[in-house]
C-alpha cells in the first residue's frame, strides 16, 4: 500500500524523508509518520511553530537537470535533488531555473577537454546536460544572435570553485571564438589566470586556491565574434594578508614561489632563503600544500609573464620588490638598537633607498601644527604597524601594476563590438568575527542579489507576456532597504566616512553613531553583550560585524616621510630599467599626502567602484553560476546537508525557487504534452488533429480548479503539485493497465499449467495399461527364449569341439613334416663340408709351392742386383769424361738451330698472312667505293631509300654475329676452366651451401619474430601517414589564410582598382610555385650529384684494393700469359672496330652513289663473304700466335733449368726433347689451373665474406630484436616504427639511385633516338622536295595520327584551356558524358607536350591546373558537388600520370596501345606527389563540407525522432526548455528525421559515383561520415540525461540498423564503415539490457568492449526511467562494473574526438578508357584544341 510522502525538518540533514502512515485530518494536532528505517513518529501540527511537511516528489523526477522540473519546488526538494546528482550519479552541475549550480567535487574530473567544447558548442542550454561550457555557449550564442553584450557572473563562497569555473568559461571562449589572425590574443587571456592566481591567490582554512580579491574579466569581439582583446578590473584586494595569516594559512603564492626558486643565478642579488625564515610567510605556520610544488609553479608564472609581453628586466624588478616586502617584515623594532639589520639593508638597498633615513622614518614620525614641525619617536606596536602599512602598500601598488600593464598586453587596436564578461566575485560570508573585510563582501552581495532578483522577476514577466499569461503579481524579497541603510545618506559608509575625517575619531565613536542613527532600523541591531559591534540583517543571514579596526582599515594610512623616502630612490636613475620598470618604480613610490588620505578612503573607492561594476552588469545580459562547497573538509564527493543549504539561501538559489513556484514553475509544450498523457485521452480525442484543443479538454476534465493551470500560445502553464498529481493520474492508469495484463497473463499461464498437467496424466495412464497387457506376454517370450538358448548353445558347443579337433590334425601334420626336413637338411650339411675340406687341402698345398719358387726368384734378384750396381759404378765414372759432355752439347744446339728456324718460318708465314689481309682490305675498299658510286646513280635515278635501310639491318646484323662469335669464344674458356677445378669446386659449394643454409635459416627465425610485429608497423605507419595528411592539412589551412591575408592586403590598398581578372594572382601563383619546383629540382641534383660522387669513390677504392691483392698474389708466368693474351685481344679489337666504322662509312657513301640495286646487291654479299673469310682468317691466326708464345716461353724457361742437370741415360736426345716439352706443357697447364684456381678462392673468400655480412646482420638484428623484447609495448612500437622508417628511407635512396643510373640511360638513348629522327626527317624532307607528288601521303597520315589521343593547343590558348575546363566548368555539363572529361582532356594536353618535348608548356600547365583547381576550391568551400567532383578529376589526372609514366610497376594492366602512349621525354614524380598532396586536401575538405551538413541533422535524426512510432516518452522539462533560452527568431530549430539523413548520405553517394570516384575513395568518405555520426551521437548520449531510457535505446538500435542496411543496400558494407557505428550499438543494447545482478554486470562487461569504462559508467549513471515501472541503476551495480573493469587501458577522456579523420589512402586504379577514343563534346567550347 502507497502512503503519501512528506519531508520534516532533522537537526543532523537538515530535513528527513518519512511517509504519512495515519490518515490525517484537518485540525489534529499531530500527524503519524513512518521514517526510512520503519521508525514510527508523531509529528507535532501547529499553525504557528510547526506547518504541514512539505510534500516530496514522485522517483521518476528525482535526479532532474533542471530544479525547476520538479513538480514540488521547496527547499528539502532542491537539496535532496543536488544531494542525488552528486553523490549517487557524480554530477557537479544543476540547473536552478537560470542559475547554474557547480558544487566543488574536490577531485579531478574529464569534463573540460576541447573535445566536450565540441560538443557544447553550437548547442541549445535544454538539448545537454548541466555544464559551464553550456552556460558559456548561451552566452556566446546571445551575443552574435541578439547583438547584446553579456556578463557571467560567478559567485560563492571561498573554497567552493569560482576562480575554477571563471577559468573554464574563458578557456571556452578562447577555443570557441579564437582570434582571427595570429595575435594569440586568447592565449594572452589564458596566460592572465596564473599570474593573477599568483599575486591574488593564497591558502585559507577552506581553499588551497583561494582568490583574496574580485575581478571582472571583459573578453572583445569582433563584428565577426572573434576574440580581439580583453581587460581586468579588480576590486578589493585583501592586503591585510600581506602582514597577517591565520594559522594553517598562508600568504599570497608568489611569495612562496620566490622563496622556492631563490637558489637560482638571477635571484642571488634578492638575498632570500626558504618561506620559513621570513615573518610575513611563515606566521600561518604551514608554508606547504599538498599537492603543489612552487618552483614549478614560478616557472608557469614566468612564462605567462614573458607571454604578455613583459621583459625580463621588468620581472626582475617585480621579483625585487616582493624581496623587499619579505625584508621589511623581518626588521624587528626594538626599544634600543642592537647592532645592525641585515634585512634593513636588502630592503634599502633593493628598492634603493638611503638606510639612514629608512631606519629613522621607521621609528620616528612628524607632528605638524600651525606654528611649528614636531618629530615624535613612536611606540614598538605603532612603529611595526606603520612597517605593516608600508608593506601593503608597497604590495597593492605593485598589484594594481601588474594588472595595468596585463590590460595594456590584451588591448587591441581593432574596434570592439560586443564583450562577454567574467565575474568572480566572493560569495556572501559570515565568521565568528567579522570585520572590514567581511562588510565590504557582503555589501557587494546585497548589490548583486538585488540586481538578480530583479532579472529572474523580468524573465518571468516577459514569459508571461510572450505566452499571453494573464499577469498577476508576484511578491518576492526586495533588499533595497538593507542598500539604503548601508550607502543611504547618513548611512553606515557616509557615519564612516565622517568618522575618518575626524582627527580623533575612534571606532567605539562610530558604533554610538550608528546606534543613534540606525536603532529603529529594521535591518540593524544592537547586539545585548557589546557596545562596539552591530549586527545587520542581510538577505542571506544575521551577521554580526566587531567595530575594532573599521577606521584603520579604511584610511589604510601610510605615513609622508616614508613615501618620501621612496620617492627619493636611486632605482629609477638606473640604466637597467626599462620604460615599463620606470612605471613600476614611480607606482610604487607614488607621494600620498595626508589629504588625499583622509578625503579618498577605502570604502569610498570600492563604493564607486561597485556602482560601476553594477552599471556595468545592468547594460549586459547576465547568466550566474553558484558555486556551492559541499563540505569543510575537502573531502572527494562528501555533501554536508547543513553547509550546502547555508550556501544555496546565501547564494539565491532558494529565492528563484521561491519566485519560480510563487506562479507557474511547470511548463510544457502542447506536442510533449500530448505525448506524454495521451494514456489518460479517450481514443476519440487521440484521432483528432488539433492537438492543443485535445490538451485543453483533457485538462479541464481532469484538474477541476482552473486557477491549477493556463494556457499559453506554445505551453501549458501549471501550479506547484499539478504535475505530481497529473503523474499520479498517470501512473494509477498505468498500474490498472499492468494489474489487467497480469490477470490475463497469469490466467493464460494457469490454462496453460493445467493444459500439461492432464496431458501428464493421461500419458502416465497410457503406460500404466501397458505395463500390465506387456507381464502375461513376458511369461510366454520367457518360455520360448530357454529353447531357444538351449540350442543355440549345444550348436555353439558342437562347433567349438570340431575347430579344436581339426586344429590338432593341422599341428601334428606340420611337425612330423618339421622333422623330416630336419633330418634332410643334416645329410645335405654332411655333404657339402667334404666339398669344401678337399677344396681348402688343394689350396694349401698350392700355397706351398707359390712359396719355394718366389724364394727361388728373390735369390736371383738379389744376385742380379749385386752385378748391376758393379755395371753403374762403371758407368758414372765414364760419364764424368769430357767426350760425354761434348756428345750432349751437339745435340742440345741442333735442337735450338732448328727451333729457331721453325720460329722464322712461322713469323715469315704471319707477315705473308698479313700483307696478304691488307691486300684483300685494299681490293676491298675499291670494291666498296665502286658499290658506292652506284648506289649514288641508283638513289639519283630512283630516289628510294629502302636499299640503305637493308645495308643497315645487315650491319646490325653483322655486328651480332660478331658478338655471338666473341660470346662463344667466352663459353669455351669458362667450360675448359671449369672441368679443371669441379671437384674443388664441389667441396667448396658444399661448404658455401652448408653456411648459406644456417644464415638462411636464422634470417627464417629472425624474420618469423619480426612478423609477429607487422599488425602494429601497419597501424603505426597508418598514424605516421595520418600525421603527414594532418600536416597537409594544416599546410592546406596556412596557405588558405594566407590568400585571406593577401585579399585583405588588397583591399585595404587606397586608390582605383582597374583589374577585376585573375589574372595577376594566377602568374604570381605560377611563379612563386616555378621558383619552388626550381628549388626543389636545383636542390635534389645536388643531393644527386653528391650520392653519385660518394658512390663513385668508394666503387674506386674497392677496386683499387682489389688490384693491389691481386697484384700481389700473381705470379710472373701468369702475367706474362695474361699480359700477351691481353694485348694481343685488344689489337684485334682495335682492328676490328677500325675495319667496321671504315666498311660502315664505305656503305653508307656508296649506298646513296650507286644506281643499280641488283649490283649493290651483289657487290654487299661478295663484301660479306670476304670480311666473314677475313675474320674465321683471323681467328685461327691469333690462336696459333698464341700457342707458340706460351710454347716458346716455356722452352725458354726450361733451358735455363737444364743447364745445369745432366741425363744419366744413353737413350737418344729426341725422347728427352720430347719428355721436356711434355713437361713444359705440363708446367703452363699447371700455371694456368693456379690462376683459375687463385681466381676461385678470390670468389671463395667474397663468398665468405658475404657470408660474415650475413652473420654480422644477423647478430644485429637478433641484438635488435633482444633489445626490443626488453622494452615496454609502446617503446616496442616506436622503436620498431624507427628501425622501418631507417630500412625504407636506405631502399627509398637505392632504389633512386637506380632510377637516376636508369634515367641517365634512358636520356642518352633519347638524345640518339632523336638524332636519328631528325636525320630521318631531312631525308624524307629532301625526298619530299625530290617528289611532290608524294604530299598525299603525308596528308594520309596525318588523318591516321587524329587517333594516337594527344590534343594540341597553342601557349596563348593556355589561360582559355584552364578558364573553359576548370574555372568556368560546371560538373553538371559533364554528368552526362565520360566520368573525369577534364582529367583526360589535360592529361591529352600535357602528352603532346611530351610528344613535341617542350618541358616550359608541361610545366606552365601542370602548375596554372592546380592554381586554378585551388583557386575554384577555396571559392566554393562549401559546396559538396564541386568539392567531388574536382576530387575525382585530381585523382583521376594523378592515376594517368601514373598509368602513362612508363614504370613498369604502373603498368603491368595496361594494354599494348595504352603502352605506346606513355610519356616518352619527362619525368613527371615530382608533379604527381603535389597532385596526391591536392587530392589530400581536397579530399579533407570534402570531409569537412559534408561532416557540415549532416552535422545539425545527426541528434536529431539519430536520437530524437520517433522512427518507431509511439515508443519515445516524455518528461517534465524545466526553465531550460522555455522559448526565451532558445533561438526563436528562425521558427525554433529544425527537426530532422532517420530518413532525411539516409536521403543525404545517399546524395553523397550518388554524386560520388557520377563524378566517377574511385569506390574506395567513396569507402573512405563514407566509413569518415559514419565515424562522424557516431562521435556526435555517443557525445550527445553522454551528455544528456534524457535521452539514456530504453526506449531511446530500442529507438537508437532501430536506427544504426536501418544505416546497416543502406551500407549493404550501396554495396559498402566491406568498407569498414559499419564497424564505426560499433560503440553507439552497444551504447544502445546498454540502454535495454538488465542492469541488477553481478550476472548482469559480467554481460555488460563482455558486451561493451568498443565502449571505455567512463562512458559505460557514465551512461549507467545518466540511465532514467520514464515512469515509475521502471527501477533505476543502483550505486552497488555501478560500483561493481567499474570493479570489473579496472583491468582495461581506456583512454582517460570521455567523449569521442569528432574532429578525427582516418588516414586516407589513394590506391592506384588504371583506366580502361583508351584516349583514342575519347571523344569531346562541343558544348565545353574547346574547338581551339587540335586532336593529333
Amino acid at each position: 500500500m502507497a502512503f503519501t510522502r512528506v519531508w520534516i525538518p532533522d537537526p543532523e540533514d537538515v530535513w528527513r524523508a518519512a511517509e504519512i502512515s495515519r490518515d490525517y485530518k484537518e485540525g489534529e494536532p499531530v500527524l503519524h509518520l513512518k521514517l526510512e528505517d520503519e521508525t514510527p513518529l508523531e509529528y507535532p501540527i501547529g499553525p504557528k511553530s510547526n506547518p504541514l511537511p512539505f510534500l516530496r516528489n514522485p522517483d521518476i523526477l528525482v535526479g532532474e537537470n533542471d530544479l525547476t522540473a520538479l513538480s514540488y519546488l521547496h527547499e528539502p526538494a532542491v537539496l535532496h535533488n543536488l544531494r542525488v546528482r552528486f553523490l549517487e550519479s557524480n554530477h557537479i552541475y544543476t540547473y536552478c531555473g537560470i542559475v547554474l549550480v557547480a558544487i566543488n567535487p574536490y577531485e579531478q574530473l574529464q569534463i573540460y577537454g576541447e573535445e566536450v567544447i565540441n560538443a557544447y558548442s553550437g548547442q541549445n542550454m535544454g538539448d545537454m546536460d548541466p555544464h559551464i561550457f553550456a552556460v558559456a555557449e548561451e552566452a556566446y550564442k546571445q551575443m552574435a544572435r541578439d547583438e547584446r553584450n553579456q556578463s557571467i557572473i560567478v559567485s560563492g563562497e571561498s573554497g567552493a570553485g569560482k576562480t575554477v569555473s571563471a577559468k573554464y568559461a574563458m578557456r571556452f571562449f578562447a577555443t570557441v571564438g579564437g582570434s582571427a589572425n595570429d595575435t594569440n590574443v586568447e592565449e594572452k587571456v589564458l596566460a592572465s589566470s596564473p599570474i593573477m592566481e599568483a599575486i591574488g591567490n593564497a591558502k585559507t582554512t577552506r581553499n588551497d586556491n583561494s582568490s583574496r580579491f574580485g575581478k571582472y574579466i571583459q573578453i572583445g569581439f569582433s563584428r565577426h565574434y572573434h576574440i580581439i582583446g580583453a581587460n581586468m578590473r579588480t576590486y578589493l584586494l585583501e592586503k591585510s594578508r600581506v602582514v597577517f595569516q591565520a594559522e594553517d594559512e598562508r600568504n599570497y603564492h608568489i611569495f612562496y614561489q620566490l622563496c622556492a626558486s631563490a637558489s637560482l643565478p638571477e635571484f642571488k642579488d634578492l638575498s632570500l632563503t626558504t618561506a620559513e625564515d621570513f615573518t610575513y610567510t611563515s606566521l600561518g605556520e604551514n608554508i606547504f600544500i599538498e599537492g603543489v610544488n612552487d618552483a614549478e609553479d614560478f616557472e608557469k608564472t614566468r612564462e605567462a609573464f614573458t607571454l604578455l609581453g613583459i621583459k625580463e628586466s621588468s620581472q626582475i624588478n617585480i621579483f625585487r620588490v616582493i624581496a623587499s616586502i619579505l625584508h621589511l617584515g623581518n626588521i624587528e623594532i626594538c626599544p634600543e638598537r642592537d647592532g645592525e639589520s641585515c634585512h634593513v639593508s636588502h630592503f634599502c638597498r633593493l628598492l634603493g633607498v638611503e638606510l639612514q633615513q629608512m631606519e629613522h622614518w621607521l621609528c620616528h614620525r612628524k607632528l605638524a601644527t600651525a606654528s611649528e614641525t614636531y618629530v615624535k619617536t613612536m611606540s614598538s606596536k605603532q612603529a611595526a604597524n606603520a612597517r605593516d602599512a608600508l608593506a601593503k602598500h608597497i604590495y597593492a601598488r605593485m598589484f594594481d601594476w601588474i594588472v595595468e600593464h596585463i590590460n595594456m598586453s590584451l588591448q587591441t587596436s581593432s574596434k570592439q563590438h560586443s564583450f562577454i564578461g567574467v565575474l568572480d566575485i566572493y560569495g556572501f560570508e559570515t565568521f565568528e568575527l567579522n570585520s572590514f573585510e567581511q562588510f565590504c563582501i557582503n555589501y557587494a552581495n546585497e548589490k548583486l542579489q538585488q540586481q538578480f532578483n530583479s532579472h529572474v522577476f523580468k524573465l518571468e514577466q516577459e514569459e508571461y507576456m510572450k505566452e499571453q499569461i494573464p499577469w498577476t503579481l508576484i511578491d518576492f524579497y526586495d533588499n533595497q532597504p538593507c542598500i539604503d541603510l548601508i550607502e543611504a545618506r547618513l548611512g553606515i559608509l557616509d557615519l564612516l566616512d565622517e568618522e575618518c575625517k575626524v582627527p580623533k575619531g575612534t571606532d567605539q565613536n562610530w558604533a554610538q553613531k550608528l546606534y543613534k542613527q540606525h536603532g529603529s532600523s529594521a535591518h540593524f541591531q544592537k547586539p545585548r553583550m557589546s557596545n562596539t559591534s552591530f549586527i545587520i540583517i542581510h538577505f542571506a543571514d544575521k551577521v554580526e560585524y566587531q567595530c575594532e579596526g573599521f577606521l584603520e582599515k579604511n584610511r589604510d594610512t601610510v605615513y609622508e616621510e616614508q613615501i618620501n623616502i621612496l620617492k627619493a630612490s636611486q632605482v629609477r636613475t638606473k640604466t637597467t630599467w626599462d620604460t615599463r620598470s620606470a612605471g613600476l618604480c614611480r607606482t610604487l613610490l607614488k607621494p600620498l599626502c595626508l589629504c588625499q588620505l583622509h578625503s579618498c578612503v577605502c570604502l569610498v573607492q570600492f563604493r564607486s567602484s561597485l556602482h560601476l561594476l553594477m552599471e556595468t552588469l545592468n547594460a549586459t545580459t547576465p547568466h550566474y553560476v553558484r558555486c556551492i562547497k559541499p563540505n569543510d573538509y575537502k573531502e572527494a564527493f562528501s555533501f554536508d546537508s547543513r553547509r550546502a543549504v547555508q550556501q544555496l539561501r546565501a547564494c539565491g538559489v532558494l529565492e528563484t525557487i521561491r519566485i519560480s513556484a510563487a506562479g507557474y514553475p511547470s511548463r510544457w509544450t502542447y506536442p510533449d504534452f500530448f505525448n506524454r498523457y495521451r494514456v489518460l485521452m479517450k481514443k476519440s480525442d487521440m484521432m483528432s488533429s488539433d492537438k492543443k484543443l485535445v490538451c485543453k479538454n483533457l485538462l479541464e476534465t481532469l484538474i477541476k480548479e482552473p486557477d491549477m493551470f493556463q494556457f499559453g500560445k506554445t505551453k501549458i502553464f501549471f501550479r506547484a503539485g499539478q504535475v505530481a498529481y497529473l503523474e499520479k493520474l498517470r501512473t494509477d492508469k498505468f498500474r490498472a493497465a499492468c494489474i489487467k495484463i497480469q490477470t490475463t497473463v497469469r490466467g493464460w499461464l494457469q490454462r496453460v499449467r493445467y493444459r500439461k498437467i492432464r496431458k501428464s496424466a493421461i500419458t502416465l495412464q497410457r503406460y500404466g495399461r501397458g505395463y500390465l497387457a506387456r507381464t502375461a506376454e513376458y511369461l510366454r517370450l520367457t518360455r520360448a527364449a530357454l529353447i531357444c538358448q538351449k540350442q543355440y548353445r549345444m550348436v555353439r558347443d558342437r562347433r567349438a569341439y570340431l575347430r579344436v579337433r581339426q586344429a590338432v590334425v593341422t599341428i601334428q601334420a606340420y611337425t612330423r613334416g618339421m622333422f623330416t626336413r630336419r633330418i634332410y637338411w643334416e645329410f645335405l650339411l654332411h655333404h657339402k663340408a667334404m666339398i669344401i675340406q678337399r677344396s681348402v687341402r688343394g689350396w694349401l698345398q698350392r700355397r706351398k709351392f707359390r712359396r719355394a719358387r718366389n724364394a727361388a726368384i728373390i735369390i736371383q734378384c738379389a744376385f742380379r742386383r749385386l752385378r748391376a750396381k758393379r755395371q753403374l759404378k762403371q758407368l758414372k765414372i765414364e760419364a764424368r769424361s769430357a767426350e760425354h759432355l761434348k756428345k750432349l752439347n751437339t745435340g742440345m744446339e741442333n735442337k735450338i738451330v732448328q727451333l729457331q728456324r721453325k720460329m722464322d718460318d712461322q713469323s715469315k708465314e704471319y707477315k705473308a698472312q698479313n700483307e696478304q689481309l691488307q691486300m684483300v682490305n685494299a681490293s676491298l675498299g675499291s670494291e666498296v667505293t665502286k658499290l658506292q658510286k652506284q648506289l649514288e646513280v641508283i638513289r639519283g635515278q630512283q630516289g628510294d631509300g629502302g636499299q640503305l635501310t637493308s645495308l643497315q639491318d645487315e650491319l646490325e646484323r653483322l655486328r651480332e654475329e660478331l658478338q655471338e662469335a666473341q660470346a662463344e669464344r667466352k663459353r669455351m674458356e669458362e667450360e675448359h676452366s671449369t672441368e679443371k677445378l669441379s671437384l674443388q669446386q664441389g667441396g667448396v659449394r658444399f661448404c658455401l651451401g652448408s653456411e648459406l643454409s644456417c644464415g638462411r635459416l636464422s634470417l627464417s627465425a629472425d624474420g618469423g619474430g619480426a612478423s609477429q610485429r607487422e599488425e602494429s608497423l601497419q597501424s603505426e605507419l597508418d598514424a605516421e601517414r595520418q600525421r603527414y595528411q594532418n600536416l597537409l592539412k594544416e599546410f592546406s589551412r596556412l596557405e588558405q589564410r594566407y590568400d585571406n591575408l593577401k585579399e585583405e592586403l588588397s583591399l585595404s590598398k587606397p586608390g582605383h582598382r582597374r583589374n577585376p581578372s585573375n589574372q595577376s594572382s594566377l602568374e604570381w601563383c605560377s611563379c612563386s610555385n616555378s621558383k619552388a619546383a626550381m628549388d626543389i629540382s636545383l636542390f635534389m641534383k645536388l643531393q644527386k650529384r653528391v650520392r653519385e660522387l660518394e658512390q663513385e669513390r668508394k666503387r674506386l677504392q674497392i677496386s683499387v684494393d682489389k688490384m693491389e691483392e691481386l697484384a700481389k698474389r700473381r705470379d710472373t708466368a701468369d702475367l706474362a700469359y695474361n699480359s700477351l693474351k691481353r694485348q694481343e685481344l685488344e689489337s684485334e679489337n682495335k682492328k676490328l672496330k677500325n675495319d667496321l666504322n671504315e666498311l660502315r662509312k664505305t656503305v653508307a657513301e656508296r649506298a646513296s652513289q650507286n644506281s643499280s640495286s641488283n649490283e649493290l646487291q651483289d657487290g654487299y654479299n661478295l663484301l660479306l663473304s670476304q670480311l666473314k673469310a677475313a675474320n674465321e682468317e683471323l681467328d685461327a691466326r691469333k690462336e696459333e700466335v698464341l700457342i707458340l708464345r706460351t710454347q716458346i716461353l716455356s722452352t725458354a724457361q726450361l733451358q735455363e733449368k737444364n743447364q745445369h742437370i745432366v741425363s744419366p741415360h744413353k737413350e737418344p736426345v729426341d725422347k728427352d726433347e720430347a719428355l721436356k716439352a711434355y713437361h713444359g706443357l705440363t708446367e703452363l697447364l699447371e700455371a694456368q689451373l693456379q690462376t683459375q684456381s687463385r681466381q676461385h678462392k678470390d670468389e671463395l673468400e667474397a663468398l665468405h665474406t658475404q657470408i660474415e655480412l650475413l652473420k654480422d646482420d644477423i647478430e644485429k638484428k637478433q641484438e635488435i630484436l633482444n633489445y626490443t623484447m626488453s622494452l615496454s609495448p609502446e617503446a616496442q612500437v616506436e622503436y620498431s616504427v624507427q628501425q622501418e622508417i631507417t630500412r625504407l628511407t636506405n631502399d627509398n635512396l637505392d632504389l633512386k639511385e637506380l632510377v637516376e643510373k636508369l634515367e641517365k640511360n634512358e636520356r642518352k638513348l633519347k638524345k640518339q633516338l632523336r638524332i636519328y629522327m631528325k636525320k630521318v626527317q631531312e631525308l624524307e624532307a629532301v625526298t619530299g622536295r625530290s617528289r611532290p607528288e608524294l604530299s598525299r601521303q603525308v596528308t594520309v597520315q596525318r588523318k591516321e595520327k587524329d587517333f594516337e589521343g594527344m590534343l594540341e593547343y597553342y601557349k596563348e590558348d593556355e589561360a582559355l584551356l584552364i578558364k573553359t575546363l576548370i574555372t568556368d566548368v560546371k560538373p553538371s555539363t559533364v554528368s552526362a558524358t565520360v566520368p573525369c572529361l577534364p582529367a583526360y582532356i589535360l592529361f591529352m594536353c600535357i602528352r603532346h607536350a611530351d610528344y613535341i618535348n617542350d618541358d616550359q608548356k608541361v610545366e606552365s600547365l601542370l602548375t596554372s591546373t592546380i592554381n586554378a583547381i585551388k583557386k575554384v576550391l577555396k571559392k566554393n568551400n562549401d559546396d559538396f558537388e564541386m568539392t567531388s567532383f574536382w576530387l575525382a578529376n585530381t585523382s583521376r589526372l594523378l592515376h594517368c600520370l601514373k598509368q602513362y609514366s612508363g614504370d613498369e610497376v604502373f603498368m603491368t594492366q595496361n594494354t599494348a596501345k595504352q603502352n605506346e602512349h606513355c610519356l616518352k621525354n619527362f619525368d613527371l614524380a615530382e608533379y604527381r606527389q603535389v597532385l596526391s598532396d591536392l587530392s589530400i586536401q581536397i579530399y579533407q575538405q570534402l570531409i569537412k563540407v559534408a561532416e557540415g551538413i549532416i552535422q545539425p541533422m545527426i541528434v536529431s535524426a539519430m536520437l530524437e525522432s520517433e522512427s518507431i512510432p509511439s515508443l519515445a516518452g516524455v518528461k517534465p522539462m524545466g526553465y531550460r526548455n522555455r522559448s526565451s533560452s532558445m533561438d526563436t527568431d528562425a521558427g525554433g530549430p529544425t527537426s530532422y528525421t532517420l530518413e532525411a539523413l539516409i536521403r543525404q548520405l545517399g546524395q553523397f553517394h550518388g554524386t560520388m559515383r557520377d563524378h566517377g570516384l574511385d569506390p574506395e575513395i567513396v569507402g573512405q568518405v563514407v566509413r569518415q561520415l559514419f565515424h562522424c555520426i557516431n562521435a556526435v551521437t555517443l557525445n550527445n548520449l553522454l551528455l544528456r540525461k534524457d535521452v539514456c531510457s530504453w526506449s531511446t535505446g530500442m529507438q537508437l538500435r532501430y536506427n544504426t540498423s536501418q544505416m546497416e542496411e543502406w551500407l549493404r543496400g550501396n554495396n559498402l558494407y566491406q568498407s569498414k564503415a559499419a564497424a564505426t557505428l560499433e560503440p553507439i550499438i552497444q551504447a544502445a543494447q546498454l540502454l535495454q539490457v538488465k542492469k541488477k545482478t553481478s550476472q548482469d554486470a559480467e554481460a555488460i562487461c563482455s558486451l561493451c568492449t568498443a565502449l571505455t569504462m567512463q562512458q559505460i559508467v557514465k551512461i549507467l549513471n545518466l540511465y532514467t526511467p520514464l515512469n515509475e515501472f521502471e527501477e533505476r541503476v543502483t550505486v552497488s551495480f555501478i560500483r561493481n562494473i567499474q570493479n570489473r573493469l579496472q583491468e582495461r587501458n581506456d583512454p582517460p577522456q570521455l567523449l569521442v574526438d569528432t574532429k578525427h579523420t582516418f588516414p586516407v589512402l589513394f590506391p592506384y586504379t588504371p583506366s580502361a578508357l583508351s584516349l583514342e577514343t575519347l571523344h569531346i563534346p562541343a558544348s565545353l567550347g574547346l574547338d581551339f584544341l587540335i586532336r593529333v
